[in-house]
């Protein structure tokens, strides 16, 4: 197992072990210019442990109290508690198709989860091709049933179809979808495709989306898989590149993303350049969390490890490894939770893949 420290940070890390994880055929990256050389001596006191192991290519971590909340790409909702897994049913008016890369991604629970029982999924579904829908859910009797759409009939694929989900600083909640292997929809801001949406938690436009009626927030995204915010509500997100050239791209309103004009470290006339993107590495970076409102942690699939970003040096870190593809990560206090992909189709799964695991005393002064 590989230990790096995160010296930018101050904070001692340990971490477990991206990009063409969308793309049909991809190159293997020699990792240069990602710095594996620890900043100073690793603390033993780290406490690293699998919480649970036999996930099935688990995509969203969610949390509340002692029990955990984990979308699986093949259906189901796994609910984790005191380390036994137990998958809950979901009834949908529209069924669900796993197919390639798409299936249940994104999983959110609502704001009021523990009054209303309610949280938000992204799936792909069949209709006239593959799509992708959001809807509301409620939780009872361990099982979860639909309650409304809140938007439906975005473009999908086998491949590229964005889904992480989030509620937003502002109470909003948005969504990534990918260009659904269409690249010149990204740029078409009346379409849904390579975009991230904003939207209220009914599935209305919001009064001050950059445009009028319309769900898109940002656009010009090849296949982005991430969002968080800093405390002044600075949005970031992570994007797969077409081979190489991953991005991490600081979002504003409206704003346009370039792809598939400019990728890497091209640049136009009204498109935005990325924080950081990765050359010709590869991470295929996912699920990420904000630290300190200066840090991102980023899960890497291609990549295999998790990522610190430094979004003011634009510096990017390989802290952990050793536990193959990462999908998402959670922090809560001292303590990190990640998940393992190694059985989507990608990877190679040990013996126990996939697992939610658990790293304690992540951060010590």
């Amino acid at each position: 197992m590989n230990r790096a420290v995160y010296g930018a940070l101050l904070l001692v890390v340990l971490i477990t072990g991206c990009n063409g994880e969308e793309t049909e055929s991809v190159q293997d990256a020699d990792e240069e210019g990602v710095n594996d050389e620890s900043a100073e001596s690793v603390s033993e006191d780290l406490q690293i442990q699998a919480e649970v192991e036999d996930l099935n290519i688990p995509w969203s971590i969610n949390k509340v109290n002692d029990t955990f909340y984990i979308s699986e790409r093949e259906g189901a909702i796994a609910v984790i508690e005191n380390g036994v897994i137990n998958r809950e049913d979901i009834d949908l008016q529209q069924a669900f198709t796993h197919e390639g890369e798409g299936g249940l991604l994104g999983f959110v629970l609502h704001p009021e989860f523990e009054e209303n029982n309610q949280a938000f999924l992204y799936y792909t579904y069949l209709e006239d091709g593959l799509k992708n829908r959001i809807v509301i859910v409620e939780r009872d009797n361990g099982e979860w049933t639909e309650k409304g759409v809140i938007k439906d009939n975005i473009p999908g694929d086998s491949i590229h179809n964005g889904g992480r989900l989030a509620i937003g600083p502002d109470g909003y909640l948005y969504a990534t979808t990918g260009d659904a292997s269409e690249p010149d929809l990204a740029q078409d801001e009346n379409n849904l495709a390579g975009s991230i949406l904003r939207l209220t938690l009914d599935g209305d436009v919001p009064e001050d989306n950059p445009f009028e009626g319309s769900a898109v927030f940002s656009y010009g995204h090849r296949n982005p898989q991430g969002l968080s915010w800093d405390s002044e509500g600075t949005m970031y997100s992570t994007e797969h590149g077409p081979v190489g050239e991953d991005e991490i791209n600081r979002i504003e309103a409206g704003n346009n993303y370039g792809w598939p004009l400019i990728s890497g470290d091209e640049t136009e006339e009204g498109m935005e350049e990325p924080l950081l993107q990765s050359g010709e590495d590869t991470w295929a970076p996912s699920g990420s969390a904000m630290i300190n409102d200066r840090y991102l942690l980023v899960t890497g699939l291609r990549g295999e490890a998790l990522f610190g970003v430094d979004v003011e040096e634009e510096t990017i870190e390989r802290l952990f490894e050793g536990e193959g593809r990462l999908r998402d990560v959670f922090i809560e206090e001292e303590t990190v939770y990640i998940i393992t992909n190694n059985t989507d189709g990608r990877g190679e799964p040990q013996e126990g893949d996939d697992r939610l695991v658990r790293i304690d005393n992540f951060f010590q002064d």
